[in-house]
C-alpha cells in the first residue's frame, strides 16, 4: 500500500525532508554571506517554532501577522503557523500607521512578527497580541513583556508535534485597501495552493535542481502561489536577497533559473539594461535595437548574442533563467521587446483572486495584558 499524496504545505514539507533531508532548501544572504538550510533543517525548525507557538497558545484558526520584507524567519514562522492549523498573513511593512491599526483591529492576530525595532515600536502601541522579534543581529532581549524573541520561541519548542493542518484550512491570507479605502482580503486554502503549484511545476518544468529568487514584497499573494507552494512541492532551492537594495546584485550572483515578478519588476530590470548600453549612436545600441525589431543578418545576430546579449543577461542575473514569470498584468511592449531581444521568454501567470471586504463590525478580542515580572523571560532587542 502506498502513502497518500501530501495535501497540505506542512505535508509536502515533511515529504521533502523525508526524501531529500540533506539537500539545500533555503538560502538567505546576511551580512554579505549566504546562509543555507537543508530540508531537514527547515522541517526541524518549523516543528520547533510550531511547538513554541502552541505553548504560547496559538491554535487552529488563529492568525499570525507578518510585518516583514522577504526573509527566512518570516517564511519559517508562516509554515509553523500553518503546521498548527493557523493562517499566515504577510503585510507590507511600509503600511501607514492608520492602515496598520485598521488591519490589527479587523484581523485580530494572536501573534505579529516584526523584522526590526522600528516595527516593534509601532506594534507596541497596540494591545491584544504578542510580538515576535526577528532580532537578526542577536542583540540583547527586548524588555517589554509582550515581546518574544524568534530564537527563544524556537528553542522553547519541543518539536516533533503532529501537524493539524487540513486541505480545506486557510494557509495564507493577504490584505490591501481598495480605492475606497475599504480593507479587503484574499484567502488561499492548502488545497488551492497545492493545486496551483502542481500546475506551475508541470508547465514550467520545475524540479529540485532549480534556483528560485524571491525578491518581491513578501506581502504579495503571488509569493505564496507561485514561489512558496511550488518550492515545497518541487524541492528547488529558494533564495532570499539580503535586502531590496541588494536584490539586483544578489540575483546576478546567484543566476537563478526561476524568477517571478510583476511588470514593474521587469521594467526596472529593463532600465538596468538600458543604463548599461552606450549612447543611441553607438554600434552596441544599434545592434540591440535591431534585435528588438527582429532585424539583421545571421552574422549580425550572432555578433549581437556573443558581444551584447549574453553579457547583458549575465549582468542582470538572467544567464541561466528558463522560467521567467510575470505575475498579473503582462509586460508593456517596450519591456517585452527588450527581454525578447535578450532571449528571455517571459510568460504571464494570472494574479486574479477573490478579494472580499472585511466586515468592519467584526468584534475584536479583549486586549491581553502581560505581567511585568515576566519581562526578563521575553528575549528581543
Amino acid at each position: 500500500m502506498t502513502n497518500a499524496q501530501p495535501s497540505t504545505l506542512p505535508d509536502w514539507l515533511r515529504h521533502q525532508a523525508q526524501h531529500r533531508p540533506h539537500a539545500i532548501a533555503l538560502r538567505h544572504k546576511r551580512l554579505g554571506a549566504w546562509r543555507a538550510l537543508s530540508w531537514q533543517d527547515v522541517v526541524t525548525t518549523v516543528g520547533q517554532l510550531a511547538a513554541g507557538l502552541a505553548q504560547q497558545g496559538f491554535a487552529t484558526g488563529d492568525v499570525l501577522l507578518l510585518v516583514s520584507h522577504p526573509r527566512e524567519e518570516a517564511l519559517l514562522l508562516s509554515l509553523a503557523a500553518q503546521w498548527n492549523g493557523g493562517v499566515a498573513i504577510p503585510l507590507d511593512p511600509q503600511l501607514t500607521d492608520d492602515a496598520l491599526h485598521s488591519v490589527l483591529t479587523h484581523l485580530v492576530p494572536r501573534f505579529v512578527f516584526a523584522e526590526d525595532d522600528s516595527q516593534i515600536d509601532r506594534l507596541l502601541t497596540h494591545e491584544g497580541f504578542r510580538v515576535i522579534d526577528a532580532n537578526p543581529r542577536n542583540l540583547t532581549p527586548h524588555p517589554h513583556s509582550a515581546v518574544i524573541d524568534y530564537r527563544a520561541l524556537s528553542a522553547h519548542g519541543a518539536g516533533g508535534i503532529a501537524s493539524t493542518a487540513h486541505p480545506h484550512d486557510d494557509a495564507f491570507a493577504f490584505v490591501r485597501f481598495d480605492t475606497d479605502g475599504q480593507l479587503v482580503e484574499q484567502r488561499f486554502p492548502h488545497a488551492t495552493l497545492v493545486h496551483e503549484a502542481q500546475q506551475l511545476v508541470a508547465t514550467e518544468k520545475l524540479n529540485a535542481d532549480d534556483e528560485a529568487f524571491a525578491a518581491r514584497a513578501f506581502a504579495a499573494a503571488s509569493q505564496a502561489r507561485y514561489l512558496i507552494a511550488s518550492w515545497v512541492l518541487s524541492g528547488f532551492r529558494l533564495n532570499f536577497p539580503e535586502s531590496l537594495a541588494t536584490r539586483d546584485n544578489d540575483r546576478r550572483e546567484l543566476a537563478p533559473t526561476l524568477v517571478a515578478g510583476t511588470r514593474e519588476t521587469y521594467a526596472r530590470v529593463a532600465q538596468l539594461v538600458d543604463d548599461r548600453l552606450p549612447g543611441a549612436r553607438s554600434w552596441r545600441r544599434r545592434l540591440i535595437n535591431r534585435a528588438q525589431r527582429k532585424q539583421g543578418a545571421p552574422l549580425a545576430r550572432a555578433l549581437t548574442w556573443w558581444l551584447i546579449t549574453r553579457p547583458l543577461r549575465e549582468v542582470i542575473g538572467f544567464s541561466r533563467t528558463h522560467a521567467a514569470l510575470v505575475i498579473g498584468p503582462p509586460l508593456d511592449d517596450k519591456t517585452a521587446a527588450l527581454f525578447e531581444a535578450l532571449r528571455v521568454d517571459v510568460r504571464a501567470w494570472p494574479d486574479a483572486g477573490d478579494w472580499r471586504r472585511v466586515d468592519p463590525k467584526r468584534q475584536t478580542a479583549a486586549p491581553q495584558h502581560y505581567p511585568a515580572d515576566g519581562a526578563s523571560e521575553q528575549p528581543a532587542y
